[in-house]
């Protein structure tokens, strides 16, 4: 039996993890003293809204060796081996406290993969995964396929305000003076593990929406065609138009919708929206 875990990072749906008998482990959101547990002790619209009553961004903490050991042993001694992947190893010191945690419960019944991504490209990795779970795959398989997997999946962001990547100190005062003065809506792709801006359209956020689908589409004769997952942090009308364009040129592939949770959301603020997916070898 293979049990497949993610951290809170992945950003697929409560339902649909269920769903596909996924196990999360949350990383953390500490405002000063008080900690919060991602998606269990606080959920997005309320974060914005401590942001906003305490005017101070919260910091993000990995899940800790202890919490991972917990979560191993329990899963080993009913059975299973386990996969395990969550958010960039150059983002967070999660992905070595899993190896930790690993080595001590079961090296050889626990495989730690790095996803090289955050978000719903995490949650496209656990997708894949499922389906290889679900045809049989064990643990190691499940693992090697995953590793080839995470130099597939192709994210990108368009942030709706740099207040929150300012704050969080992601850019300069200057950068930040400039990009608010020409209204930069900067994209931010995932490659390799590490996040950059890819291109810095500047006005409304429709002007950035529209580069994200002009970038699908230059992928389109490439596309993995079992999902495309269009996730957001509070951005009701970015994620119809975007939704409605999608569904159109893609009318053959599943388009799923998600909200991101709070770390993404601590680090990239109210509006932001991306869209993520695979692409063939």
């Amino acid at each position: 039996m293979v049990k497949i875990i993610t951290d809170s990072t992945n950003d697929l749906m409560p339902d649909m993890l269920k769903k596909l008998d996924v196990e999360v482990i949350p990383l953390y959101v500490n405002f000063g003293e008080e900690s919060f547990k991602d998606g269990i002790d606080i959920t997005t619209p309320e974060l914005y809204k401590e942001v906003e009553k305490r005017n101070e961004l919260p910091k993000t903490a990995a899940i800790t060796i202890g919490d991972f050991l917990e979560v191993f042993q329990k899963n080993i001694d009913s059975g299973y081996e386990i996969v395990f992947t969550g958010i960039s190893k150059q983002m967070s010191s999660t992905y070595n406290n899993a190896l930790v945690a690993a080595k001590e419960v079961a090296e050889d019944k626990i495989f730690v993969v790095d996803s090289k991504n955050l978000s719903t490209g995490i949650g496209l990795l656990i997708l894949k995964a499922c389906k290889d779970r679900d045809n049989g795959l064990s643990a190691k398989e499940i693992a090697q396929n995953m590793e080839k997997n995470t130099n597939l999946v192709l994210s990108q962001f368009a942030i709706e305000t740099m207040d929150y990547l300012y704050k969080g100190g992601r850019c300069s005062s200057l950068s930040m003076i400039f990009g608010t003065m020409l209204r930069i809506k900067p994209i931010i792709q995932v490659r390799d593990g590490k996040m950059s801006v890819q291109q810095k359209p500047i006005g409304k956020i429709k002007r950035a929406l529209d580069k994200m689908v002009e970038q699908i589409e230059n992928d389109k004769d490439r596309l993995d065609t079992d999902h495309i997952l269009l996730t957001h942090s509070i951005a009701p009308e970015s994620r119809d138009y975007l939704l409605a364009i999608l569904t159109e040129k893609f009318p053959n592939i599943d388009i799923i919708e998600t909200v991101a949770g709070c770390v993404i959301s601590s680090h990239c603020g109210p509006g932001t929206i991306g869209i993520l997916y695979m692409v063939k070898e």
